[in-house]
């Protein structure tokens, strides 16, 4: 059975699936479907943590999923914009569980991966599959991933 690795960076998937569909990422039927496909050794969920019921209840859903949920605090700047990057540390996570798996599964939109995925493509020949919502997805990350998988009414609730 292959070994499966889902990254997820959160705020990446709930504001592009609200912006573009108006509507939420269903991860459990995510979780569904790559059970099926092999064996989940690892899954993160990469989010901001904030102190707020709903957001709490979403993290106990991902985590009674399957997810390990990995949390960062929330940065409010004093000039009013905020901070709440999780890209080193999903890309840390990723360099080391690549070299173990057959399959790693990355759900972002965002390009800074591109680099990631084809280091871990081509040094330790992992498969790295993408899902996101096509529009507000760079192409670079597209053409790094071994197969590219669009967020589509399918995947929403």
């Amino acid at each position: 059975m292959k070994k499966i690795a889902v990254f997820v960076d959160v705020q990446n998937i709930y504001y592009t699936t609200r912006d573009t569909y108006a509507k939420q990422f269903n991860y459990r039927k995510l979780w569904k479907m790559l059970s099926e496909q092999g064996d989940i050794v690892v899954a993160n969920a990469y989010a901001i943590q904030r102190s707020d019921d709903q957001q709490h209840k979403f993290q106990k859903a991902l985590k009674h999923i399957g997810f390990n949920v990995k949390l960062k605090p929330f940065i409010q700047r004093s000039d009013g914009s905020a901070k709440g990057d999780w890209d080193v540390g999903i890309t840390i996570d990723i360099m080391e569980v690549a070299k173990s798996v057959d399959t790693v599964i990355l759900l972002s939109g965002d390009g800074d991966f591109a680099i990631l995925l084809d280091k871990i493509t081509r040094d330790y020949g992992v498969k790295a599959e993408v899902y996101s919502v096509l529009a507000l997805t760079a192409n670079a990350l597209i053409n790094a991933s071994t197969s590219y998988h669009q967020i589509d009414e399918y995947f929403l609730m």
